[in-house]
């Protein structure tokens, strides 16, 4: 699929394949707003008479030598399934096939991510139902986003290779993502051999992921019934959490802090930031992959299940995979010759944090399992290895009941940042009767709509002392919080290439990420405050200092003018002051990103319909 400005460079990758293999598939609207989308569909459409799968190829993609004879091994192995040939190497689904590399795996089950479209397999009835299904919404989304909530909604199963059977080879973006910087494979070994197909790995629950600068990690919740240690895949394989690898870690009892290791200390051709990037986010995949034992088996491809016999780590491809940690994860702000400066010194780095989080795995104990106390609670977290935090029975953790947070995205986010932070979380479908817990936390203002509550006030209640205060929420956003607040809508839009329109660019608001909401009430829990009412959020912005901000860290949209001329609107009211020792700092541009991530990847799945 391609443009007629990259007309050339498709014609050359046709050629480049078996004759007849490819042919090439024109954008029809050449001279409209690009979209990716509107080529995609051409492509699944051009499906010939007698074929069983269809593959589609972005012109600016290099194939492997041994490609096709992979692709078809693939599709004998997996008929009935969708195939990405290629994962970026700041992904989810990157991440994904690194734990593959590590496991001996050929395939890795997609997770909660966009579905990587540059080089893709479908099966025939796949394709043309994903092509009516993207007619429907045009203009809308990207075909990956798209393609990810087609194939979850119809329980289609969907791998990613491991190693990548293509390369990314930028030309410049005609779709407008060259503001994303170099956007290279997780893994790409052009002579990689053909065979074992069959040797997959699926249900991973813990994705470790450096993007943005930050070393994130991605939780899978258990869905409702589910007593397995990982959970099946499919629609109904529960939703994910975003975290970033310190609070997962100090989850499961491992406390990093500020410490450097030597190899990051005395890093020379790096920044000192993204050396603990990269080494922050391999320790945490060595500690998963101790403490979980990833191991792939061609009959049943889960983890936890004993090796097959040829699922053995082929060191070419681990290596690649662990070399491309670091770079991917400072891509978004540096060229790729400085990117290629600091490569051989990231990658020793990794090695080290891979190797150091292994070895905690080994001294870490499974934390013991705090009883809930008898109560109509329900769980509202991970698997008990990640959910509960190994100083859960420190002498100042609190028992805290959290009513109205059951069952909400936003919730689940919430208790698992306060279980992480020490304290015991029960969550209840009514307030308590009997014996009153340390403290009562009621986040049923959290379930209103934005519309009927846009600034919410939340109440604790604690017992000792005996005490009640109101804190006053800014403007939340970040994991969990909905599309349709003054800040989601901004954010909504910008992911689906839309203008931001501002109804009063002059209007102020308050930024709160849900990630400070946490940190501050674990302190209100361990230290409250003097007050009746606290005040949380960030530094007020202007409705347009916003915009700005999200078209630096979503997508660079336009911005649409004013109808008329903007006035301030001073606030009508004293801010209620913020709690002692207490003060957000997640930087708005990342909290922003982390927003638009968790609305991509889990919000489009609970409002768009397929």
């Amino acid at each position: 699929m391609t443009h007629p400005q990259r007309q050339a460079a498709a014609e050359r990758l046709a050629r480049s394949a078996p004759p007849g293999a490819l042919r090439v598939v024109m954008d029809p609207d050449p001279a409209g707003k690009p979209s990716v989308l509107r080529t995609a569909l051409c492509a699944w459409d051009a499906i010939e008479d007698g074929a069983t799968h269809q593959l589609v190829v972005q012109d600016d993609m290099i194939l492997s030598d041994t490609f096709f004879e992979r692709a078809r091994m693939a599709i004998a192995e997996m008929p009935d399934a969708a195939l990405a040939l290629f994962a970026l190497w700041d992904s989810r689904n990157g991440a994904a096939v690194r734990f593959g590399a590590m496991a001996g795996a050929r395939w890795v089950g997609a997770v909660n991510e966009y579905f990587p479209c540059v080089a893709i397999i479908l099966p025939r009835e796949v394709a043309s139902g994903f092509a009516a299904f993207g007619r429907r919404h045009l203009d809308s989304w990207p075909d990956d986003i798209l393609m990810n909530r087609y194939l979850r909604a119809h329980g289609i199963p969907s791998y990613v290779s491991v190693p990548s059977l293509a390369e990314h080879e930028d030309h410049g973006s005609i779709s407008g993502n060259a503001f994303r910087g170099p956007r290279r494979s997780v893994c790409f070994l052009p002579q990689d051999v053909p065979g074992r197909e069959g040797a997959r790995l699926t249900g991973l629950r813990v994705l470790p992921f450096f993007k943005q600068g930050v070393a994130q990690c991605a939780v899978r919740t258990v869905p409702a019934g589910a007593r397995a240690p990982h959970a099946p895949q499919g629609p109904d394989a529960g939703r994910w959490l975003h975290l970033d690898c310190e609070q997962y870690l100090e989850g499961s009892g491992v406390r990093i802090g500020r410490q450097q290791p030597a190899i990051v200390r005395m890093a020379e051709a790096t920044t000192p930031e993204a050396a603990r990037g990269a080494w922050l986010t391999a320790f945490t995949m060595g500690f998963v992959h101790q403490k979980d034992g990833l191991r792939c088996d061609p009959a049943t491809g889960g983890p936890g299940d004993a090796p097959g016999s040829d699922a053995v780590p082929d060191p070419a491809v681990l290596a690649e995979a662990l070399a491309t940690v670091g770079p991917g994860g400072i891509s978004y702000a540096q060229a790729e010759e400085r990117i290629a400066q600091q490569r051989d010194e990231l990658a020793r780095i990794t090695r080290a944090g891979l190797d150091a989080g292994r070895d905690a795995a080994e001294r870490t104990r499974p934390p013991r399992r705090a009883h809930p106390t008898p109560t109509d609670a329900h769980p509202a977290d991970a698997h008990p290895a990640d959910a509960h935090p190994a100083d859960a029975h420190r002498a100042d953790a609190h028992r805290v009941a959290i009513v109205g947070g059951a069952g909400t995205s936003l919730g689940e986010h919430l208790v698992r940042g306060l279980r992480d932070a020490g304290h015991h979380v029960t969550t209840l479908t009514r307030r308590p009767t009997g014996h009153p817990p340390h403290a009562l936390l009621d986040l049923t203002p959290l379930a209103l709509p934005p519309t009927a509550s846009p600034n919410p006030t939340l109440t604790l209640e604690l017992t000792v002392p005996a005490t009640k205060f109101t804190i006053h929420l800014g403007d939340l956003y970040g994991p969990g919080c909905p599309h349709d607040s003054r800040i989601g809508r901004l954010v909504w839009d910008a992911l689906r290439s839309y203008p931001l329109t501002l109804d009063a660019p002059a209007e102020t608001l308050r930024p709160l990420h849900t990630r400070d909401l946490v940190t501050a009430l674990s302190l209100l829990l361990r230290t409250p405050p003097l007050e009746p009412v606290i005040g949380l959020a960030d530094a007020p912005i202007t409705a347009t200092e916003l915009a700005e901000a999200i078209r630096t860290a979503v997508r660079p949209v336009p911005l649409a003018p004013p109808e008329e001329a903007a006035h301030a609107t001073p606030e009508t009211a004293a801010w209620p002051p913020s709690p002692p020792g207490w003060k957000p700092v997640t930087e708005l541009r990342y909290g922003l990103h982390t927003h638009a991530q968790w609305l991509a990847y889990e919000g489009i799945h609970l409002v768009l319909e397929v």
